[in-house]
Formats: structure tokens, C-alpha cells, sequence
């Protein structure tokens, strides 16, 4: 007798709006984009302020990219790294790399030279294509450090005129010795194909590292037919007779904006609006002009976007579906952006090892709030795709039972590169054990109560501050939240809560423990609270806990 995870209650939640199971139509993501381009040759394939691309314009591109790449020695199988942010010549690289079978590895453009050192010597890539400042900053010499001369830059300028003062103020072009300019390369070969090459569902396409808890870079194996799963499961939500294209929110050398934003706009066969990064004016100006119809991102941005001097619902009238994911979504935001804005934001949640999407809101519903914790919950698992919650022993635990997420389906990784043992321990059987702690309800609705690693244990009470964060967002004045275990003589640890406030919003840190006081158990409510201008995050919109946690360790 199956456990209650093989039922699978959730799908009761799909009835009249998905199917249960899909079957790609494609088995690579050159297939798929070689469709798109068949299918709609002239249509919009990327916008970029005033730029603009084809379909047909980037299969050109990317193919005498690809050309380029593979006359200078890049062979199938070989790594080329990416170092930019979301400009056009990201798409052109990532497709150039997988026309000619070789394996992308997207790299975070915030990191210097000692992350960049591990993670592109652990990756071994064969050539490296980065922004022109980026090789000259840092990029340049790993990459020299490291023997990889195959090297090709570009410029945030190039494909668009606008040169917006906001994040281009100080850009000038910068050509750099020793490699050669993107779109020069592209251009010379225009016309002309790469060598063809057999590739498979189970070839790896993406090398994306991901640092988890330990700290320690591991690189997710993203195969063609983990990234077409779920590119092709995200087109299928998007309503084909509503207009528009996807606003690239989230940065495409994530996973999140790799898989839902960008694979994603090439299985629909719908235009990626890029606005090169995250920066709120900029972003509500182009959503503005571009009308986009779908949007995903971390909560974080979304509170940025609320907190804009400037921000209207005018802004987001044309996107007729908005996604969260990357960073916990706390219900508070959820309630006050449909109330200024109309729009109601679908949680979600996934990992690197699972090719970004492994839970979503069904169409036509609405993710419940957990009436113990406040916790929102992350939706139901996608089609194909089990969740279970488990003991320490790997059992399935009963329904409302808190334990850690176990996640099977068509979107897990086969492996990490070159991590053996972290395989081994993570991914068993097909089944990616996550490290997140949550639980599924009775209707099959999942909660992600927090990661192992950052539970407080106050005087032997376990704590997670996810709970007590979503305590803190139901404050008006609080804009960020995080909580963090610190060392206590008394308790062993202790609950510290750090806040930014929402614009024109004040509020003191007593205040808020009083608040956290009238909701949460005694052994829950922050004993002290620090008010910081903006707290730390990734790159991505995660905010930092363990750079808090350590900063509260040393005194700081």
C-alpha cells in the first residue's frame, strides 16, 4: 500500500485546468528554439529598452556565435562560462553553447575573483564570454589564472541606443586585448550554421553552482530535458490568446530566470523583455512601455517595486499572471500588492537541482495561508512531479507532519559536477533530497517551513524564523524581515530579528518585539530587533540570513 504522497491529493486541485502528466514535444532546447524560429521567424523574439530582435535575427546570431566557438576549439561537452547580466547577448551566448553541444555554465556577474577562482576551476571551462568591464574587473585574470583562452566580450551598450543615465551613467566601451567582441564574431559569420551535432534529452545543458547551506559551490547537472520540462510546462499556463511576452524580472544567470523567464519565452514563442538589472524606476518604465503579460521574481523585488516613490497600477495593467520565487513570499505582500495593485502574486517554489519549478498555484486558485504559523504555502507539485515529507530515517511522515522535502520528478538533476558524495547524499534514487522543512495539508497544498540549517533552538523549542518573519511583514511599517539564531547563556540561542522599514513608515525595534509578543509563543518573539537601512541579499533577491547570523555572532 502506497503512502498518502503517491495518491497524489493535489491533483484534485488541477481538475478542468491542467493535465496531470505532459509529455514534451521537444527533446533538447535546440529543438525547441529551432521550432520557434520555424514557427514565427519575423516575430519579437527579445526587447532591451529600444532594441529589438527577431526570432530569425537570433538563430543568426547565435549560429555564427556558435560557428565562432566551434572554429576556435570548443568541442561538445566542453564548458563556456557566461559572465553577463540580462542583456541580448545572453540569450545569444547561451544559444550559441547549446547549438554546438557544449555545456553553459551561467555565472553570477556580482562575483569576484575568489568565488569566480572555485567555481571555474571546479567547471573547467573550455571559453568564457563576459561584458567587457566584467574581464577587465575580474573575469580577465581567473581566466588567465586558469588557462582558458578562448574569450570573448561584449558591451551593455551594444543592441540598444537608449544608454539610460539610471544604470549606464559611467559604462563606456572598453574593448579588452586578447579576446574578441561578440557581435563582431556573430556578425562575420552571419549565415553560416555551426557543425551539427547529435545531442539527447539526458545531454547536460546547464552547469549552474549553487552554494545551498554549506557554503561550498556545487554545480547543478541541468540536462536538455530538465529545462524542457519545465519551459514547456510554464508555456502552457500562459493563456495563447492573451498578448504580450514575459518581463525578465528575476537575472537570467539564475535558474529561475534561465528556465521560466528565457526557455520558457522560447517554448511559447513569445518575446523576453530584458532591462539589463534590477532596478525599480527602470523596471516600472519598461513594463510601461513593453506590456508584458507574465512576470516572475523574488518577493524582495516586488516589495522594492511597492516601496517606488513613483509606482502606479498603471505600471502592471498589462501582466495578466505575476509569480514569486527564488526568496519566501510572505502573505502580507501577497494581500498588499492585490490590494494597491489588482494583481494577486502566485507563489511557487524550486531549486537549482530541480531546474527552478517544482511546486506552482493551480490556475483559478489560491494558495492558502497556514492558520498555525501564517505561513503561506509554495502551491502543489507540477505535473509529473511527487513531493513527500520525510523523517530523519527517509520515511514518509503523516499529513501535517513537519519534517524535510523530498522531490521526484522529470525536472531533477542526475547529479552535481564532480561531487560524488554530495550526490549521493542529495539526490537518491531520482528523488532530490531538498534540506527545506515543510509540511503538505490534507488537500495536498505544500508549506516550506524553512531550511534545516537555519532553525533556532531556544532552551530546547525548536524555531523556525520563517514563522516569525511572516509574523513581522504583518506589520505596516516593516518593509524586509529576517530572523537568526544568536548564542544566549541562559537559553543557548536566542531569536534576533533585523528590519528595513517601508518608505515614509516608522517604527521602533520595541514596537515590533511587542507586536511579535501578542502573536507568537514566549520562546518565539524576537528579544531584540535591529532596523538596517537595507539588508543584505544575493544577487538574486535572497536576503542573507547567514551574513546576519554572523555578523550578530561577532558583536557587530
Amino acid at each position: 500500500m502506497g503512502s498518502v504522497y503517491d495518491e497524489r491529493p493535489w491533483l484534485k486541485l488541477y481538475e478542468g485546468e491542467l493535465p496531470a502528466e505532459i509529455e514534451p514535444r521537444h527533446a533538447t532546447m535546440v529543438e525547441l528554439f529551432a521550432d520557434a524560429v520555424r514557427t514565427n521567424p519575423d516575430g519579437l523574439a527579445l526587447t532591451y529598452f529600444d532594441g529589438r530582435l527577431t526570432f530569425a535575427e537570433l538563430d543568426d546570431l547565435s549560429n555564427g556565435l556558435a560557428r565562432h566557438l566551434a572554429d576556435s576549439g570548443v568541442n561538445p561537452g566542453d564548458r563556456v562560462a557566461v559572465y553577463l547580466q540580462n542583456v541580448p547577448q545572453f540569450a545569444i551566448a547561451v544559444l550559441a553553447g547549446w547549438k554546438i553541444g557544449a555545456i553553459v555554465v551561467p555565472l553570477n556577474p556580482m562575483y569576484r575573483v575568489h568565488e569566480l577562482t572555485k567555481i571555474l576551476g571546479d567547471a573547467r571551462p573550455k571559453a568564457v564570454i563576459a561584458s567587457e568591464l566584467g574581464w577587465h574587473d575580474v573575469v580577465g585574470g581567473v581566466a588567465t589564472a586558469l588557462g582558458i583562452d578562448i574569450a570573448v566580450t561584449t558591451s551593455e551598450l551594444d543592441l540598444q541606443t537608449r544608454n539610460d543615465p539610471r544604470l549606464f551613467a559611467k559604462t563606456e566601451r572598453k574593448p579588452a586585448a586578447g579576446t574578441v567582441d561578440l557581435l563582431a564574431v556573430a556578425r562575420a559569420h552571419s549565415g553560416e550554421r555551426p557543425p551539427e551535432v547529435a545531442q539527447s534529452s539526458s545531454d547536460i545543458a546547464l552547469l549552474v553552482y549553487t552554494s545551498g547551506t554549506s557554503g561550498v559551490p556545487k554545480g547543478a547537472t541541468n540536462t536538455h530535458g530538465n529545462i524542457v520540462f519545465n519551459a514547456e510546462g510554464t508555456a502552457l499556463r500562459l493563456d495563447e490568446d492573451t498578448p504580450g511576452g514575459i518581463f525578465a524580472l528575476a537575472p537570467l544567470f539564475h535558474i529561475t530566470g534561465l528556465v521560466v523567464q528565457f526557455a520558457a519565452a522560447l517554448a511559447a514563442g513569445r518575446q523576453l523583455d530584458m532591462a539589463y538589472r534590477f532596478e525599480p524606476g527602470v523596471v516600472l518604465d519598461a513594463l510601461a512601455e513593453h506590456r508584458p503579460a507574465f512576470m516572475v521574481g523574488p518577493s524582495t523585488a516586488y516589495m522594492a517595486l511597492m516601496n517606488h516613490a513613483e509606482v502606479t497600477p498603471e505600471h502592471f495593467a498589462s501582466l495578466k499572471m505575476v509569480h514569486s520565487g527564488g526568496a519566501p513570499l510572505p502573505s502580507a505582500v501577497v494581500e498588499s500588492f492585490r490590494e494597491r495593485f489588482g494583481l494577486y502574486i502566485r507563489n511557487g517554489y524550486g531549486l537549482t537541482e530541480t531546474s527552478a519549478t517544482a511546486t506552482s498555484v493551480p490556475l483559478g486558485k489560491e494558495a492558502p495561508v497556514d492558520a498555525a504559523s501564517g505561513t503561506l504555502a509554495v502551491g502543489v507539485p507540477t505535473y509529473n512531479t511527487v513531493l513527500r515529507v520525510v523523517d530523519e530515517d527517509g520515511a514518509d511522515l503523516p499529513v501535517g507532519e513537519v519534517g524535510e522535502i523530498v522531490i521526484e520528478g522529470p525536472m531533477v538533476v542526475p547529479a552535481y559536477w564532480n561531487k560524488p558524495d554530495e550526490t549521493a547524499a542529495a539526490i537518491r534514487d531520482g528523488r532530490l533530497h531538498t534540506g527545506d522543512v515543510g509540511f503538505m495539508d490534507e488537500q495536498g497544498w505544500f508549506y516550506v517551513v524553512d531550511r534545516k540549517k537555519d532553525m533556532i533552538n531556544a532552551s530546547g523549542f525548536k524555531v523556525w524564523p520563517r514563522e516569525v518573519e511572516d509574523v513581522l511583514y504583518g506589520h505596516p511599517a516593516v518593509r524586509e524581515a529576517a530572523v537568526v539564531g544568536v548564542p544566549d547563556p541562559y537559553r543557548g540561542e536566542t531569536v534576533k530579528a533585523f528590519i528595513s522599514l517601508a518608505r515614509d513608515s516608522s517604527a521602533t525595534g520595541e514596537e515590533l518585539v511587542e507586536h511579535c509578543k501578542r502573536q507568537l509563543a514566549a520562546y518565539k518573539y524576537p528579544r531584540s530587533v535591529e532596523i538596517l537601512d537595507e539588508l543584505p541579499k544575493t544577487a538574486t533577491g535572497k536576503i542573507l540570513r547567514r551574513q546576519l547570523r554572523d555578523a550578530a555572532r561577532a558583536g557587530e
